[in-house]
């Protein structure tokens, strides 16, 4: 190959190496999503909830919704910013739909 033509061994003054190498590779901050018991919102409608907005199965819904209910807040995940606050609103519309004053909140893990 003439010369000029293929991949430069130096590009700005410094020789080529991996992009992996030169940064660094951070995780994300994770966050809780939590429920919080109040005298108002139903026990069934806390474990739909769950299901419906958390995946969880209707076991590990119930052992949650019984956590709000008993020490006053729950569990329902971790996760990245993002999906924590698209949860924690999604959480809030369906309680608003359906008139419960359901509180879901997110915490740094």
């Amino acid at each position: 190959m003439p010369k000029g033509l293929g991949m430069p061994e130096e590009v700005q003054g410094r020789p080529e190496t991996d992009v992996e190498t030169e940064q660094e590779i951070r995780e994300p901050k994770m966050y809780r999503v939590l429920l919080h018991n109040d005298d108002y919102t139903t026990m069934d409608f806390v474990i739909e909830v769950l299901v419906s907005v958390f995946h969880k199965p209707a076991a590990e819904a119930t052992r949650i919704m019984l956590d709000v209910h008993k020490k006053g807040i729950g569990i329902c995940g971790v996760y990245t910013y993002d999906i924590a606050q698209s949860r924690v609103a999604q959480v809030h519309r369906l309680a608003r739909k359906s008139e419960f004053p359901l509180k879901c909140s997110l915490d740094e893990a």
